[in-house]
């Protein structure tokens, strides 16, 4: 067997709670090995220019939607054509921001597009995932909802 060409920071299960810090919230993600990006639920996505920088403006919720809805404007990292898994490729605004997982925190890229009908708001893709090894079995390792 081939070791790996890095050491792991974590092993993640399959699905596990971060925190968002810049935008106030706790959420479950699931750990998607399929996706390069990570992507989060975002409703009302507009981008806007303000003192010659572009900027965001959308709405998320936490805990699906009878949740509160957040709103929140941040600044534009960057725009990039995505291809979903049923194979439709669209331009998605992309946000960097501060995530903790458990006792890590970094900084992830996260898409943002409309998860109304997916069962977790926040897809983990394998650039956030990258240093972590994922435990398909598990869920929860570091933390429970």
């Amino acid at each position: 067997m081939k070791e790996l060409p890095y050491q792991a920071k974590a092993v993640i299960g399959r699905r596990e709670m971060v925190t968002l810090p810049e935008l106030g919230l706790t959420l479950c993600a699931k750990a998607d090995t399929g996706a390069r990006t990570s992507a989060l639920h975002a409703e009302d996505i507009e981008s806007f220019e303000e003192d010659g920088h572009l900027w965001v403006s959308f709405t998320t919720r936490g805990g699906g939607p009878s949740s509160p809805a957040h709103v929140h404007c941040l600044h534009l990292y960057d725009r990039r054509q995505v291809t979903s898994s049923n194979g439709q490729a669209e331009w998605r605004y992309v946000i960097r921001t501060p995530m903790r997982l458990g006792e890590l925190e970094f900084h992830v890229e996260l898409t943002l597009t409309d998860r109304r009908q997916m069962r977790h708001p926040m897809l983990l893709g394998r650039r956030a995932l990258r240093r972590l090894l994922v435990a398909p079995g598990a869920g929860f390792l570091h933390g429970e909802p």
